[in-house]
């Protein structure tokens, strides 16, 4: 990795952890997961993503979609990405990223990479007060972007 490569990664790192404060909701009910889901599914349909959504209110999957595009494979992605959040109560993009950095693996951690995924696209649903309460998931797009889909959508949900 050069210089530069860790540079940007480091600022990507510094980026996502700063997400973490900002995504905390006042609460997070069955009602706020279908809202959620609901405004994943149609930007989904607006911008013609082939995404698969799972939202999840503790160990209930309460929200599930996919889009034309997606596949069993997206499935199997979710549950591995799923697995690491909860495991880590941490989005999985920003495992990934400080595991890229630091040079670890999954295994160093004591993770099977065959069950758990440090791929973005799974953020934990964090309640203000009260700590993780589920996950939202977004499979399809590069990692980058379905990470970023995740954060929109419960930026939407934030602001009503």
């Amino acid at each position: 990795m050069t210089d530069d490569d860790e540079g940007r990664l480091r600022a990507l790192v510094a980026e996502l952890e700063a997400q973490r404060g900002e995504l905390v909701l006042d609460r997070f009910t069955h009602d706020d997961a279908w809202e959620l889901g609901s405004w994943l599914w149609r930007t989904a349909v607006e911008r013609d993503l082939p995404v698969a959504i799972s939202i999840r209110h503790g160990e209930q999957r309460v929200f599930a979609a996919a889009r034309p595009g997606t596949s069993a494979d997206n499935d199997a992605w979710i549950e591995r990405k799923e697995r690491l959040v909860r495991r880590c109560a941490t989005a999985s993009f920003l495992v990934g990223r400080r595991l890229a950095l630091s040079g670890g693996r999954l295994e160093d951690a004591g993770m099977d990479p065959l069950l758990h995924a440090a791929a973005g696209g799974c953020v934990p649903v964090v309640v203000r007060d009260v700590g993780m309460v589920g996950t939202v998931t977004v499979s399809g797009l590069p990692q980058a972007d379905d990470h970023a889909l995740v954060v929109e959508a419960l930026r939407a949900l934030h602001a009503r």
